[in-house]
C-alpha cells in the first residue's frame, strides 16, 4: 500500500532525492538543491522504504530521484508503489551522472522535460573510481594480487597502477578522447587535498586542452571518483 500522509500540506512543485556516501558528496548535492540525500552506495544500498521515507520527507509534488549506482535504481523504481509522490527515477549509476543530472535541472520546466533533459545528460558523462583488489583473481585480461589498485568503470576494469596516483592518470591516459573537455576528481577519505591537489597539477600539464579539478568527496571504497565530461 502506498505510504498515506499524516494530514494534508501544501507541497512544492519539485524536490530532488539523492543517494551517496560520503561528506563531501553529500554537501556537492545539497549545494546543488538536493533536498535530502540518501547515505549509501558501493556496500550499503537503502531499502526501496528508504528511499521512499526520503521522498515523502521533500514535501513536493514532483520528486526526482539519483540512485548513483546500478545496485540501487530497483530500488529506486521500488520506492514509486510506496508513496503518493510523482516520483521520476533517473537511471544514474554513479556519481558524476547524479551530479550532471542535477546541473541538468530546469524550475522553469515542466516535469517530463527535466527528466528527458537529465536522462539525456547522462549520455556525455564517463565515470570512473580507482579503488582496491579486494582478492586474487583473473579478469578483464588484467592479473591481480588482493590490494591491487585498479581503476574500474560500472563495467569492467580498465587500469592497473603501481599506486593510486599512476591509476588515476592511466583511466584518463586510455579514456581521454577530443570531446573531453572537462575532468572532475572527487577524492576519497584516504586521500589528502594537497595530494589531490599535486595529481591535478600533474595531470593538467598532460592535458591542456581540459579543465581538470579536484573535490572533496570523503566517499570511502573509492580513492577517487573520476568524472570526464
Amino acid at each position: 500500500m502506498k505510504r498515506l500522509r499524516e494530514k494534508e500540506r501544501e507541497l512544492k512543485p519539485f524536490g530532488m532525492v539523492s543517494v551517496c556516501a560520503g561528506e563531501g558528496l553529500s554537501a556537492i548535492f545539497k549545494d546543488l538543491n538536493v533536498d535530502k540525500v540518501i547515505e549509501g552506495g558501493q556496500t550499503m544500498n537503502p531499502s526501496a522504504d528508504d528511499i521512499a521515507k526520503a521522498i515523502d520527507s521533500v514535501g513536493a509534488k514532483d520528486v526526482f530521484v539519483f540512485p548513483n549506482n546500478k545496485n540501487i535504481i530497483l530500488a529506486a523504481e521500488q520506492a514509486k508503489a510506496l508513496t503518493n509522490v510523482n516520483v521520476h527515477v533517473i537511471p544514474t549509476r554513479s556519481i558524476p551522472e547524479g551530479i550532471s543530472s542535477c546541473l541538468a535541472f530546469n524550475p522553469e520546466a515542466s516535469p517530463l522535460e527535466n527528466e528527458e533533459s537529465m536522462i539525456e545528460t547522462i549520455k556525455n558523462v564517463h565515470s570512473y573510481q580507482v579503488t582496491y583488489a579486494v582478492r586474487n583473481t583473473k579478469v578483464n585480461g588484467f592479473s591481480l594480487k588482493e590490494g591491487d589498485i585498479i581503476g574500474l568503470n560500472d563495467k569492467a576494469i580498465v587500469a592497473k597502477g603501481k599506486n593510486v596516483e599512476e591509476a588515476v592518470q592511466k583511466v584518463i591516459e586510455k579514456q581521454i578522447n577530443d570531446d573531453i573537455c572537462n575532468i572532475t576528481l572527487f577524492y576519497g577519505n584516504d586521500i589528502k587535498e594537497d595530494e589531490a591537489s599535486a595529481l591535478v597539477e600533474k595531470l593538467q600539464a598532460k592535458h591542456p586542452d581540459c579543465e581538470i579539478s579536484a573535490l572533496n568527496g570523503g566517499q570511502p571504497v573509492y580513492y577517487y571518483i573520476i568524472s570526464m565530461e
